[in-house]
């Protein structure tokens, strides 16, 4: 398997994982903008990886693999993080749509590639706008948020930290309803041709 520069840059978001784990729970008072920039750092590559393979066709079957669960896992410890360094119920409850959403797409894709119906739950507008919200809701709650550990109680607030937490809070609300939106036009795309496996398989 010849591994393309795409995949190269898919692999080191996922290295990236571990790293942004270790940086948010340093009780440095350079922390927040760390974290916040190995993620920034990661949705970066995010969108080289896929402007490299488009502008000079480097595709691959373990490429197209391996970027959405890149994607899903980078976004789901970035709330985990959140959540734990703010752990109320609000901030739960969006995290918990997300990735709720995330884990019931990538059933229907699956389902829908058994059925040959792949490409009827492609990526939409709404998706791609999703993403954008909640990267930024992202980078702002991961730059703005302390971890309520023993270790990072003594680090300084990061500069504008409560202003940009709250940015950071209503966007992922935002970004929440959009993927709740987005979810259900999947569903809604995926529906005619489930039923019909369905009664195919009854």
């Amino acid at each position: 398997m010849t591994l393309t520069i795409p995949t190269w840059l898919t692999l080191a978001r996922i290295l990236m994982i571990p790293l942004l784990v270790v940086v948010f729970y340093l009780p440095f008072a350079w922390t927040n903008f760390a974290t916040a920039a190995i993620f920034g750092l990661a949705a970066i590559t995010d969108w080289l990886d896929g402007w490299i393979a488009r502008r000079y066709h480097q595709y691959s079957a373990f490429g197209a693999f391996l970027d959405p669960v890149a994607d899903k896992l980078m976004v789901a410890v970035a709330l985990f993080l959140i959540v734990q360094g703010h752990p109320t119920p609000w901030m739960a409850f969006w995290a918990a749509v997300i990735v709720g959403r995330e884990i019931a797409v990538s059933a229907l894709r699956e389902w829908m590639a058994e059925l040959g119906q792949r490409a009827t739950v492609r990526v939409q507008a709404i998706g791609k706008f999703k993403t954008v919200v909640q990267m930024i809701a992202l980078l702002c709650l991961l730059y703005s948020v302390t971890p309520e550990t023993p270790y990072a109680a003594t680090r300084a607030q990061p500069w504008m930290g409560e202003f940009v937490f709250h940015i950071g809070d209503w966007l992922l609300a935002v970004a929440a309803l959009l993927t709740l939106w987005s979810g259900l036009q999947y569903l809604r795309a995926a529906w005619p041709a489930l039923m019909k496996g369905e009664k195919k398989s009854g």
